[in-house]
């Protein structure tokens, strides 16, 4: 049996895994675009801040891959013909084609970082995060630039953002609404972080969007905003959204929306061929519809999850509730469930701040404190937790990701969470701890 894999992600890997922990015997063969492999995408924002070395984001080594027998091979995926099953793609960087035929292939060939249409984006001094290339060019950039501006309003636009400031590059950040990330976070945490980067010497431009980059010998000299307003610079960070790569599921004649569409055992509508990570369309148990997930570990569980079902096993892949770390502004903010800022009658939401310090966990894992700004904000369903963010000190993220994320009723002390003024802190904590005592007695 031999597996083609198209993609060196998270999902790719898993998948890859998967696929041996049941066949010892198949071929894996894992192509990629990527001449770095497999490395943690994550950790190329820790990577820009020089916080982590090179070296640290490489979780694979040769040794793994041979271990598993695995083969990592560079090349770029041009066609598939399902009704011969091969695949038809360059070997390495040769412009020639050849054609590798397979028994199963799963596409993990991830999203892309989307593209300014705005004239001059192609200067140099443009540049944007999705891969290690382009973080190897960000940090060649930054020796010699002085002056950047930053665009978009979500995560990897913030970590342009910190990559800049660690570079000691003075930094516009434009933003197209009134606050940031306006779709998820409320007012207060929207400004928590601009506040954080107000004092890392960040200029905010609020309702601001490009309209020309301008440069002088093809490269970057300024930005032209939409209001007139012209800002000098020599650096451009483009981080506006990603979007799924569907080309090659297209041409395959593999039905498409968003992204690749899949259902509850990843496979595809086109026989023996599958697709996970951040290119798959899968399919949310709560939503009722296929949904795009761009999130890590999504990624790895639908690739485990794929590579079963291509061995022959029957397994369902159910969409967890959605959990992410990360990092605003150097603040570690954790976002679990429901958070988002539409209407819902049936939610009702509670936030505390630094007026409250809740005392630690005594068994919480990796808590973090001496934050200087702490935040935490509940979504409070009928009987469940919905959602949560946890900004700061983190002693309660463990407890809540388990209380959200197993449905946990917490009837006995919803009146007590939602009355003013209770430490919910230490509600929570206590809460928790005691169905950690009834589970084990």
């Amino acid at each position: 049996m031999r597996y083609i894999i198209i993609g060196s992600g998270a999902a790719g890997i898993a998948a890859a895994e998967s696929i041996r922990s049941r066949d010892v015997a198949g071929e894996i063969i894992i192509m990629t675009e990527d001449l770095h492999g497999y490395y943690s995408r994550p950790g190329l924002a820790y990577f820009l801040t020089g916080e982590l070395p090179e070296k640290a984001l490489f979780p694979f080594q040769k040794s793994d891959f041979d271990r598993l027998k695995i083969k990592l091979t560079i090349g770029k995926a041009l066609r598939i013909d399902p009704a011969n099953h091969a695949l038809i793609f360059y070997p390495g960087n040769q412009p020639k084609e050849a054609t590798i035929n397979y028994d199963r292939l799963l596409i993990a060939n991830g999203a892309s970082a989307v593209s300014s249409d705005t004239p001059g984006a192609n200067l140099e001094g443009v540049f944007k995060l999705d891969n290690l290339a382009d973080a190897h060019l960000i940090r060649s950039l930054t020796r010699k630039g002085k002056i950047g501006v930053v665009v978009g309003g979500g995560i990897t636009a913030l970590e342009l953002v910190e990559a800049l400031i660690a570079q000691k590059v003075k930094v516009h950040y434009l933003l197209r609404g009134d606050r940031y990330w306006n779709n998820v976070l409320d007012e207060k945490e929207s400004h928590i972080v601009e506040e954080r980067l107000r004092e890392h010497g960040v200029t905010i431009h609020y309702k601001s969007e490009l309209a020309e980059i301008q440069g002088k010998k093809d490269h970057v000299s300024a930005v032209l905003l939409k209001d007139g307003n012209k800002i000098p610079c020599d650096l451009v960070g483009i981080a506006i959204g990603v979007r799924p790569r569907t080309e090659l599921a297209k041409s395959a004649g593999i039905s498409c929306d968003r992204g690749i569409l899949v259902n509850e055992q990843l496979q595809t509508t086109v026989q023996n061929i599958y697709a996970a990570g951040d290119c798959a369309q899968v399919y949310d148990p709560i939503l009722k519809k296929n949904v795009v997930d761009s999130l890590w570990s999504p990624a790895r569980e639908q690739g485990r999850v794929a590579g079963l079902n291509m061995t022959g096993e029957s397994c369902i892949y159910v969409k967890a509730t959605s959990f992410n770390v990360t990092r605003l502004a150097e603040l570690t903010t954790t976002i679990i469930g429901n958070v988002g800022g539409g209407k819902d009658d049936d939610l009702v939401g509670i936030a505390r701040g630094d007026s409250e310090t809740w005392r630690q966990l005594p068994d919480a894992i990796s808590a973090q404190s001496n934050f200087d700004i702490n935040h935490i904000r509940l979504m409070v369903g009928d009987k469940y937790l919905l959602g949560a963010i946890v900004m700061g000190d983190q002693t309660l993220s463990f407890p809540l990701e388990q209380i959200i994320t197993q449905r946990i009723d917490i009837t006995p002390i919803r009146d007590q969470l939602l009355a003013p003024g209770v430490k919910f802190g230490d509600l929570i904590i206590d809460f928790y701890t005691k169905l950690q005592y009834q589970s084990v007695n």
